[in-house]
């Protein structure tokens, strides 16, 4: 099995290549060259099968005829201490909770896979990395939780000043170590611009940089898993739809992998808030950035996500063929507060900001698809928004202890303007 960039397909690399180059030279994303075809693991695949052993298998397959499918049982084993979680709300709705992890995010399945794949990797080269990072919220909580302490690796995080959650900004800030948070004068986008603009600078080709965001492979890559768990569980359900909340849409991309895989679901919608471009797209057909707004659901504050680039080269970059197997609807704040409260008070139920959004998403696509079961995937965990919940049930959401222990700790970042240059200067001063 090869990889090759979104955007040239001569060069070749190896899982273990593509997993520390994260960004190609020509600024592509990496992405299986062909595509495989294992519809017999689906059809062999027991109901019930655990996370941990289905995540073995999974990635052995995928992985064949490589030497890292060899590892797959010590890199799943050393990266997946928790597991996702279904919750059977009504007979229309499941959630699938993946905040259960060290972050309480679901982002912890694809930074702890990525940790321990390339711990496993550079202790057997001798060797060092700089994982260079960019957060709009989770992401970064995740990175540090899943890198923090392994001594072959250094962790730079970015993260926009003012525009993540306080608890969040905790959770970047207060490891130390091997972790540098960076707080950049700016938004999301620029933080995103800024780590892809050093994996593509000359000056920086020395620095042993690799990405720890969903356009690395290695980071997209296990989110599948998660998705071929629950449908094995709930496989008796014929007719099943994922609703993703999506920011920089790796989420949404890991499981249309596995669909493309012969998974057999083909029903996904993309929840969104108002960062609308792709709900733009499906509806236009033109693909058009926008600037990144601030909302509740901070962590999916992307104006021009990354893994669109993956999305238009599995479906050949036609309209009509996303159209066929996406759909997607922009939640705004005021609804999304809305169902924080509705939800609690007739469920008992504690959403976060982001699940609000995919909630709201799955309502409006059973209207369209009656009789669809929809199942919700929680992206992260309500007391890490406890002023937003608070505010729309009138009740403190409870903090896990791995949350609450944070709460007195000291935040240590660096403040840096939102330009190239900066960053690079940073890295050459630290690093070089």
């Amino acid at each position: 099995m090869k990889f090759i960039s979104t955007r040239d397909s001569r060069e070749k690399l190896s899982f273990s290549e593509a997993l520390f180059r994260g960004l190609a030279p020509d600024g592509g994303l990496y992405q299986f060259e062909n595509i495989p075809k294992i519809s017999d693991f689906f059809s062999s695949l027991e109901k019930g099968a655990p996370f941990r052993e289905l995540s073995v298998q999974l990635l052995q397959r995928l992985l064949e005829n490589e030497e890292d499918a060899a590892a797959a049982e010590d890199i799943i084993g050393s990266a997946f201490h928790f597991s996702p979680e279904l919750k059977h709300i009504d007979k229309s709705i499941t959630v699938l909770e993946l905040f259960h992890g060290p972050s309480c995010a679901f982002k912890d399945f694809g930074a702890s896979f990525l940790a321990a794949a390339m711990d496993r990797i550079l202790r057997q080269r001798g060797q060092k990395a700089i994982i260079l990072t960019a957060t709009s919220g989770d992401t970064g909580s995740a990175v540090a939780q899943a890198f923090h302490g392994r001594d072959a690796i250094e962790v730079v995080i970015l993260y926009p000043s003012g525009r993540v959650s306080p608890l969040q900004e905790k959770q970047l800030t207060t490891l130390g170590g091997n972790v540098t948070a960076l707080e950049i004068k700016g938004n999301f986008d620029d933080c995103q611009r800024m780590a892809k603009a050093a994996f593509t600078n000359p000056g920086l080709r020395h620095l042993p940089l690799s990405s720890a965001n969903s356009i690395n492979l290695g980071r997209l890559l296990p989110q599948s898993f998660y998705y071929v768990w629950a449908w094995s569980q709930m496989r008796d359900i014929e007719d099943m739809a994922f609703i993703v909340p999506s920011g920089n849409f790796g989420n949404l991309t890991a499981g249309l992998y596995a669909a493309s895989w012969g998974m057999p679901i083909n029903r996904f919608a993309a929840a969104v808030n108002a960062n609308d471009v792709v709900p733009e797209y499906l509806r236009t057909g033109n693909y058009i950035p926008k600037p990144s707004i601030a909302t509740l659901s901070n962590a999916m504050d992307v104006g021009d996500p990354s893994n669109f680039e993956r999305l238009n080269c599995l479906y050949d970059k036609n309209v009509e063929i996303f159209r066929r197997h996406i759909e997607a609807w922009s939640v705004d704040d005021k609804t999304t507060r809305d169902v924080i409260r509705e939800v609690y008070l007739k469920y008992g139920y504690v959403l976060c900001p982001h699940t609000a959004v995919g909630w709201k998403a799955a309502e409006l696509y059973r209207a369209r698809h009656p009789g669809v079961h929809t199942l919700i995937l929680s992206t992260a965990h309500p007391g890490k928004f406890v002023e937003t919940v608070e505010e729309a049930i009138g009740v403190k959401p409870q903090l896990p202890e791995a949350l609450a222990m944070l709460l007195n700790k000291e935040k240590s970042s660096t403040i840096l303007n939102n330009t190239n240059d900066a960053l690079a200067q940073f890295l050459l001063e630290r690093f070089d």
